[in-house]
């Protein structure tokens, strides 16, 4: 236990260094909070953290999710695809640009809520994918920080995230959306 502690101080104290105190209090207030408008200030704040436009993001174009969705598979497809990985992890690349595929198609008739934890595995299986082993050890949010600070973020708001949740659709919709959006424009 004390192990943990210890690993999550320095998390804490790495974060301080590379995410902006806002971002980090409005991750926290995403994933705390049943206010759908505190929901929504808190996701406007991410998104320009991940490079979004604010007045886009304020009016979304008609069809923008449908739009989303599409440049999220074929942008997080040609990274898994371009990905070299070990021979033994080539059935799990088939598995998860499968799952991927599945997704972006069954998010048309499921709920955000039934798509919310489909959605993280994909990405923790992509970002192994890509990374290895090391993102199963204590120090791979430091190492995506350093590789690349806007990862990082990114990283950071992943694992900020509860896997299994009870939220509403809509919240759902918010976090996972915001996953996509950074990855749709990496």
């Amino acid at each position: 236990m004390l192990q943990q502690e210890k690993t999550m101080t320095m998390q804490s104290a790495l974060v301080d260094d590379f995410v902006d105190k806002e971002i980090v209090r409005a991750v926290k207030t995403l994933t705390e909070s049943d206010s759908p408008k505190t929901v929504s200030s808190s996701a406007l704040k991410i998104a320009t953290a991940f490079g979004a436009d604010r007045k886009a993001l304020a009016v979304p174009a008609p069809g923008s999710e449908d739009k989303l969705v599409k440049s999220f598979n074929s942008n997080l497809t040609l990274l898994i695809q371009k990905t070299w990985v070990e021979k033994s992890d080539s059935e799990l690349k088939e598995q998860v640009l499968y799952q991927l595929g599945q997704f972006c198609e069954d998010i048309k008739t499921k709920s955000w809520a039934d798509s919310y934890t489909p959605f993280l595995d994909i990405i923790y299986n992509a970002v192994y994918l890509m990374f290895g082993t090391q993102t199963k050890s204590d120090d791979f949010l430091e190492y995506a920080f350093r590789i690349d600070p806007e990862f990082g973020i990114f990283w950071f708001y992943i694992q900020s995230l509860p896997h299994e949740t009870s939220w509403s659709d809509e919240k759902c919709r918010i976090a996972v959306l915001l996953g996509m959006y950074f990855l749709a424009n990496y």
